[in-house]
């Protein structure tokens, strides 16, 4: 399932469906899982592709990796995807489900790019301003590169905020190759 719309179409059928059953914070909950370990594992999601692969030996793999820690409304989820041998895109259908969950509990991801990691006190102050700034609930989820010296650089949603020393340096170099004072003798 390449198909984004597919995706975003039972994304959004199994949060109905969540919601129906008062159920969505453990499904919620079961797709982070989910696309988490989908994520980490590529040898599960080559399964997952293989179209050699009996749906009932896919769903018994399903069983037997999460050992009855997923809720049932996420099973029947499942089984509907196997039944539909669309279980190839679990993965954007989990990454689509989180991005409406988010959507509507109005909670943004923000990435953040330091040199160094952060202190904890320096991440909650970060995601408090960002908090304030866009009136949502703020994920701060942290990367380190020591390549941008120092500074930071944020991004969330479209948005880009680079303070870093290397954009800064960028900005100076381009300064000086476009300088318009030259001494003509």
């Amino acid at each position: 399932m390449k198909n984004p719309r597919l995706s975003h179409r039972y994304a959004k059928a199994l949060l109905d469906f969540a919601k129906e059953k008062n159920k969505t914070e453990e499904v919620f909950n079961d797709m982070s899982l989910l696309d988490k370990t989908l994520g980490e594992n590529r040898d599960l999601q080559l399964f997952l592709r293989n179209p050699i692969v009996e749906p009932k030996q896919k769903h018994s793999v399903f069983e037997s990796v999460f050992n009855g820690s997923l809720d049932e409304v996420t099973y029947k989820f499942l089984e509907v995807l196997l039944k539909q041998k669309r279980e190839p895109g679990l993965d954007l259908v989990c990454k689509e489900f989180v991005k409406l969950y988010n959507t509507e509990n109005n909670i943004k991801e923000a990435t953040i790019t330091t040199a160094q990691p952060l202190s904890e006190e320096l991440r909650n102050k970060v995601a408090g301003v960002l908090a304030a700034q866009t009136g949502a609930k703020i994920i701060l989820k942290e990367k380190v590169s020591p390549d941008i010296v120092g500074g930071f650089v944020i991004q969330i949603d479209d948005h880009y905020l680079d303070h870093s020393v290397v954009s800064k340096i960028n900005k100076l170099k381009q300064e000086f190759s476009q300088n318009i004072f030259q001494v003509q003798f």
